[in-house]
This record gives C-alpha cells, sequence and structure tokens, in this order.
C-alpha cells in the first residue's frame, strides 16, 4: 500500500486536471465535480489494488483471525491455572516450571518474562 501512494498522488492530480476540464466544458457546479472526482478516483485506487493484490483488508485479516485464537488461549490456560477441580493439575502447575520460575502459579516478581515479551512484540512491530 506504501509502494502505491505516490501512484495514487499522481493519477489523482491527472484526474483532478480532467475532472476540471471536463467540468469547465460541461458547466458543472463545484459539488458535482467534487462527486465525479470522488467517484473516479476510487475507481482508479481499487484498479490499482487488483492490480498491484494488495486490498488494505488482507494486512488486518490476520490480526482478525489472531484475536478469538488469543482469547481462547487465555481462557484455556486461565482455566487450567486457576480454575481446576482437580487438584493434579495445579500440583502440576506449581512444580512444572524452569529456571527461575519453579511455581506457574506464582506471579512473575522479577518482571523478566512481561518485559522480555513487550520488547519482543515492540521489535516484531518495529521491523
Amino acid at each position: 500500500l506504501e509502494n502505491l501512494q505516490p501512484e495514487i498522488k499522481k493519477q489523482a492530480e491527472h484526474l483532478r486536471y480532467e475532472v476540471s476540464v471536463r467540468g469547465k466544458q460541461l458547466g458543472w457546479s463545484d459539488k458535482t465535480a467534487r462527486f465525479h472526482f470522488k467517484k473516479n478516483l476510487r475507481r482508479i485506487i481499487t484498479e490499482l489494488y487488483i492490480r498491484d493484490n494488495c486490498h488494505p483488508f488482507k494486512a488486518t485479516l490476520l490480526v482478525w483471525v489472531q484475536i478469538p485464537m488469543w482469547v481462547c488461549v487465555s481462557l484455556a490456560l486461565r482455566n487450567c491455572s486457576v480454575g481446576a477441580a482437580d487438584s493434579e493439575v495445579q500440583e502440576e502447575f506449581s512444580a512444572g516450571g524452569a529456571l527461575w520460575f519453579t511455581d506457574l502459579t506464582a506471579p512473575d516478581s522479577t518482571w523478566i518474562l512481561p518485559v522480555s515479551l513487550g520488547l519482543v512484540n515492540l521489535l516484531i512491530v518495529e521491523v
């Protein structure tokens, strides 16, 4: 989408000139000329999106798939660690950690995991 912006801008300037010339020839009002400009610009932008196969919705599609997955996984982990009726699950979580987090049911007092997760997500977004 970013790569198309210069081409869209150039096409919009050319279209603005064509609409102004055509509007003067046919005696269009400013409102009519603006309507034709916007209609044709939408058509041109749609053609460019189809040509380059880069519709803006495709960029957000991954987010819409990940949100329900994130909610389900979060609820499942919460139910496993806190709301489990079986005491065996609680025992496994309280003794199944590694390194400095030996108890998976206790909050992280060092803040190493939350901070590192935040930094990794920031790095992914910036890259």
